[in-house]
């Protein structure tokens, strides 16, 4: 278990309880809820651990996936055994869901000033992991990796040079505030395929698209370098879609009971 892999490396560093409860900022019988593993870290309660351990807030967390497969009780993790009805937690990439997602987007705002290649990489990735965290299963599934401007979609460039050589997609350059920006307009006269989407996928991206599509790229690549999954992983690597259940305030879109 988790609390059992913090109290190793506890006692491999020769610190006591107390310390560790002081560093937290925590009693220590609520420390030993820790070890005990009765109680969940906070991100901010586990960026301290990790960093006493010496530890980057990734492996830290990895430690975590060692552990049978969860499911999500108000920011508290409950055991059930594995069976076929376990969560997926591997990216399952979707590619008629990614294609028409995306266009969709384009659709209803893409001829926005601020709609270019970063807020559509940005939008995306909230999408994916937002779904998942709500609903503990995957909309597209797709693969972001972490870029110095944020989480960028693996699948994006391919699917967007198939488009525009299909003529579905026009591809342009423009500039938003005196910076550039490259822009995606869908062709008018291609019809717009949803049927890979079901009505709770589209009600969920139209919920994204309202909360998040005035954002500028700067402000919504600030929040999503707020973001667990973007902050524990590496320059390159890929994001972990099981982050989502230590996201700040400032990113999760969960509601949860009560610790």
């Amino acid at each position: 278990m988790f609390g059992k892999f913090i109290q190793q490396q506890r006692a491999k560093r020769s610190m006591t309880q107390e310390y560790l409860a002081s560093e937290l900022g925590i009693s220590r019988p609520t420390y030993m809820q820790v070890e005990r593993g009765e109680r969940e870290l906070t991100i901010s309660e586990a960026k301290k651990l990790a960093a006493l351990f010496d530890m980057s807030l990734e492996s830290f967390l990895a430690e975590d996936k060692l552990e049978p497969d969860m499911k999500i009780v108000g920011k508290k993790k409950v055991s059930r055994k594995v069976n076929e009805n376990m969560r997926i937690n591997i990216p399952q990439e979707k590619a008629e869901k990614f294609e028409q997602t995306l266009l969709y987007i384009l659709a209803k705002i893409g001829g926005k000033p601020n709609i270019g290649q970063t807020v559509l990489y940005k939008l995306l990735y909230f999408i994916d992991f937002d779904y998942y965290e709500k609903f503990e299963d995957q909309l597209i599934g797709a693969k972001y990796i972490k870029n110095h401007f944020g989480p960028t979609p693996v699948m994006f460039a391919k699917f967007i040079e198939r488009l525009e050589k299909e003529g579905k997609v026009e591809k342009i350059k423009s500039k938003f505030y005196k910076h550039e920006q490259t822009k995606y307009l869908v062709n008018p006269n291609e019809a717009l395929d949803l049927s890979a989407l079901s009505a709770q996928e589209l009600a969920h991206i139209d919920w994204e698209i309202d909360r998040l599509g005035d954002l500028t790229a700067t402000q919504i690549s600030a929040l999503s370098h707020l973001d667990t999954p973007w902050v524990a992983a590496k320059d390159r690597e890929p994001l972990e879609y099981e982050h989502v259940f230590y996201r700040p305030e400032e990113t999760s879109v969960r509601e949860y009971e009560p610790l």
